[in-house]
């Protein structure tokens, strides 16, 4: 058993799966994407025992980035990621919660390290190379941690499913080009964690995802 495991705590009224990627043996770890309910995730955090050292962010929708900043000064941690491209959207956290109608305590995104195409992150030896995957939000990234053929994909795929493009910033024929030019070279055999419901694997999406077939 690999010592990179992940925890998902779905969060928001949207059901966002906030991951928290640790390693078990070091009991150190990464919160992707706290989008709220920050008090469900300390429990979480605490019930393993572990020591957060980085908040990552996928994109700048509410559900995603909505807790970071609550999140960040309980940790005392930096927020990275994502791509500056999302600066509208962090900026305007507040108002996209008046927007969707949604009763949570947000607070816009500010202060964090922006990530470009081929950058690397890592935690606890766990290192993840970044791709910028527009086409759900501008400055959408991904998390690729080739040792263990592993990714986090945030609102790019889903199992059965591609990110909706309807919202300001999408752009549907972005997001399937991201889909063929970052995701499907990883390789067929990667699995995936995404921001929605259960994850998967590239290959079997490739095949049998009605929005991906005829890539």
């Amino acid at each position: 058993m690999t010592s990179l495991q992940a925890i998902i705590v779905p969060v928001t009224p949207f059901q966002q799966n906030c991951t928290i990627l640790f390693d078990q043996d070091q009991k150190k770890g990464v919160v992707i994407d706290p989008g709220g309910d920050v008090s469900a995730i300390i429990e979480a955090i605490e019930n393993k025992g572990l020591s957060i050292t980085e908040i990552w962010l996928t994109h700048g929708h509410i559900d995603h980035a909505g807790g970071a900043e609550e999140l960040k000064d309980i940790l005392d941690v930096e927020i990275i990621g994502p791509h500056k491209d999302d600066v509208p959207l962090l900026s305007g956290l507040e108002e996209q919660a008046k927007m969707f109608g949604v009763d949570m305590a947000v607070r816009n995104v500010t202060r964090n390290q922006w990530l470009n195409e081929g950058d690397r992150v890592s935690f606890a030896g766990h290192e993840f190379e970044v791709y910028h995957c527009p086409g759900h939000a501008p400055g959408h990234v991904i998390f690729f941690n080739r040792a263990q053929q592993f990714a986090h994909v945030g609102d790019v795929v889903f199992a059965g499913s591609i990110g909706r493009t309807d919202l300001p910033g999408g752009n549907h024929e972005q997001l399937l080009k991201s889909i063929k030019e970052k995701l499907f070279p990883l390789g067929d055999g990667v699995g995936f964690i995404c921001g929605h419901g259960p994850g998967g694997q590239i290959g079997q999406e490739r095949k049998s995802n009605p929005f991906l077939t005829g890539l």
